[in-house]
């Protein structure tokens, strides 16, 4: 936190009620004015509000029960808060929501999975990006200060996932994964982790709980920050914290911040 920068997260953190110990002790230390979580899987009723109240927190969430769920952390109550789609057959599985909160407007998504590429999964995956696509037009303009966040379930190029040779045959880096997270991209938007980091290797913010993925370094950079130019000009840093990932009973995402110069 800053008077002068602004501090935006976001955590897939599988779980905020199993979660709920490691997220508050790495706000402690992180002191994000905007944290954006997903898959929270519980219910608006029992979401946590006091325990991030009690820290000094303001919180929204759009959630439903043992699956998906997002949720929005700010230290300033926020303005426009809208959870969901227009078009209620997308809002089945509660996955988007998006506020406007220190001057800029914020998305917060957590894009399906699609199971594999021969589910019936994979095009619902597919459709539900082009209409968040088409969501974008109806809720923004690229030239403001746009930034979108969350669990995009998608790797982008080679350098975001570990064995890009194989990969092709998982959703998270099929092509056609990959082209309908470019045309989202094209709305407007730069990746701020790679405005940082343009070439390096091996930065991950996702690894499977199987096969000792996390030690091995065996994941995939499946979480993101994205920004249109005018955020982009204002951005200071952005940055994959692993350290959650090392802890006890850790989600399988760890956390990715984005620091903005203030308006």
């Amino acid at each position: 936190m800053s008077d002068e920068t602004l501090t935006i997260a976001t955590w897939n953190v599988n779980s905020i009620r199993a979660r709920l110990p490691a997220v508050l002790a790495w706000m402690g230390k992180r002191q994000p004015d905007l944290l954006c979580l997903q898959e929270t899987k519980v219910v608006d009723a029992l979401f946590p509000t006091e325990a991030f109240e009690a820290i000094g927190y303001h919180a929204a969430c759009f959630g439903q029960q043992s699956y998906n769920g997002v949720a929005m952390i700010a230290r300033v109550p926020m303005d426009d808060v809208q959870m969901g789609f227009a078009d209620e057959t997308f809002n089945a599985q509660k996955r988007l929501m998006t506020t406007r909160v220190f001057g800029v407007r914020v998305i917060n998504v957590y894009i399906p999975n699609g199971e594999s590429p021969d589910s019936e999964k994979f095009p619902w995956k597919l459709e539900w990006i082009g209409r968040l696509r088409a969501h974008l037009d109806a809720i923004a303009v690229s030239t403001d200060r746009v930034v979108i966040v969350g669990d995009f379930n998608i790797a982008p190029e080679a350098i975001d996932i570990h064995a890009p040779e194989t990969a092709e045959a998982d959703t998270l880096f099929h092509p056609a994964s990959r082209a309908a997270l470019a045309d989202l991209k094209a709305w407007g938007f730069e990746d701020l982790f790679r405005l940082h980091h343009p070439a390096e290797e091996g930065k991950y913010s996702w690894w499977d709980y199987r096969a000792a993925a996390f030690p091995r370094n065996l994941g995939a950079r499946i979480d993101h920050i994205w920004g249109t130019p005018a955020a982009a000009a204002q951005c200071r840093a952005c940055e994959i914290d692993p350290t959650p990932r090392a802890g006890e009973r850790p989600s399988d995402h760890t956390p990715v911040i984005v620091t903005l110069a203030r308006a």
